[in-house]
């Protein structure tokens, strides 16, 4: 009736347009009152048949039927609620009157279909995620507390499982050592850490609020410490230190969809950040800052992350690290009878490795050698000679400024 245009010859048109007016007041609202029905209907379903599949036994003879009918009630319910975004939602926006929200929803649902050609794994496990969130905002507005509590388990167990997969798919690319991903890392690596606060800001702070998931409290600590980024503007140095916690929850929440070899890019991409800041920061008091969080950041990659790596490509960097572990554990002996002498030891261990692994990179790191160097000899760890002889070669001046041994 609304979508079809019936040309009646020799009859009064103006009649047939009232009547078509008419009709299309009655039959909007009802439409959404049914699809508001089927919604429920099928959400009952699903939440019914997931509560069946949870109670199974890992060997029951039951698994595999109760299994397919879960997955099977999951595609229905999705199949609707797609329906549902592509029927009542576009003709709101079409016409006018969609809210804010509705607006908002239909311009993601159309950002997440043009995945579909060029990231088809991206695009199936976005859309599900979307629909599930769109539905979650229904259930949470119904103010219904039985139903948003029994949702709630399902929901989460769900997005759970599509953040692996979406979180799973990234690691396939950055794990990839082809040319074909090389270009768009850089996206990818953003992509990470957008879709791990994602995770952390929607689904976590759901299982915080259930007492029974607060037996992590580790996580529980890294989320405190994650929250102070949830308001106000955030600078680079904010950035990289929100981002820097959200890899190490993702460390104890995502351990196989982000494998280590994965995460040590991703850490890897943060020092990289860390220290151009630090070289392009004029400002001493905000370099200062800048250079506290690289340490803590070194001190994550090295402790939380290389010390629990198995296999190394490179049997001389092992040994290395393992030199460079005993002697961070010598240090840590101090920790409790002087804390100030600890924190200057283990400063200036980082400090020489750093120095040691940025020589290493292609990218010109003069000005923050200079820094960390000047660092070494305020702590006393090298002694800094200046020279103003110099002896000259043919046309060439040769000035001997500074010497030092690390």
């Amino acid at each position: 009736m609304e979508q079809r245009s019936l040309t009646i010859t020799g009859a009064n048109t103006n009649f047939f347009s009232k009547v078509s007016k008419t009709l299309t007041k009655i039959i909007t609202p009802t439409k959404e009152g049914i699809n508001a029905i089927v919604i429920s209907n099928k959400r009952n379903n699903v939440m019914k048949a997931y509560e069946n599949y949870k109670k199974l036994e890992i060997n029951s003879s039951e698994a595999e039927t109760v299994e397919k009918k879960y997955e099977q009630a999951y595609t229905n319910y999705l199949e609707t609620l797609d329906r549902y975004v592509l029927n009542s939602i576009y003709k709101k926006v079409s016409s006018g009157n969609a809210t804010d929200f509705q607006k908002q929803a239909l311009s993601q649902y159309y950002g997440i279909v043009q995945l579909k050609e060029g990231e088809y794994n991206e695009y199936k496990y976005r859309k599900q995620k979307y629909l599930l969130e769109l539905d979650n905002e229904n259930v949470r507005l119904s103010k219904k507390e039985k139903l948003i509590k029994r949702y709630k388990a399902f929901y989460i167990s769900k997005m759970d499982e599509l953040y692996k997969k979406i979180l799973k798919n990234y690691s396939i690319k950055l794990a990839d050592n082809t040319n074909i991903y090389d270009s768009s890392k850089e996206l990818i690596y953003s992509k990470v850490f957008i879709t791990l606060e994602e995770y952390i800001k929607s689904i976590l702070t759901l299982k915080i609020e259930d007492e029974i998931n607060n037996e992590n409290k580790e996580i529980v600590q890294e989320y405190r410490k994650f929250e102070k980024f949830m308001v106000g503007k955030l600078d680079t140095r904010d950035n990289i230190e929100k981002n820097l916690i959200l890899l190490g929850i993702s460390r104890k929440l995502f351990t196989h969809s982000l494998p280590l070899v994965v995460a040590e890019q991703c850490y890897a991409k943060l020092l990289k950040d860390a220290r151009t800041l630090v070289q392009d920061t004029k400002i001493a008091a905000k370099r200062e800052k800048a250079y506290e969080m690289l340490i803590n950041l070194i001190e994550d990659y090295n402790i939380k992350l290389l010390a629990t790596k198995v296999y190394w490509d490179d049997a001389k960097e092992r040994e290395h690290f393992k030199i460079l572990l005993d002697e961070f554990k010598n240090i840590e002996r101090i920790k409790e009878t002087d804390f100030n002498e600890y924190m200057r030891q283990k400063e200036v261990l980082f400090i020489k490795e750093e120095i040691r692994k940025i020589k290493k990179e292609k990218i010109d790191y003069t000005i923050l050698l200079r820094y960390y160097k000047r660092k070494l000899v305020d702590y006393g760890a090298i002694r800094g000679i200046k020279c103003s002889v110099g002896t000259r070669i043919g046309s060439y001046k040769k000035v001997k400024r500074e010497t030092e041994k690390i």
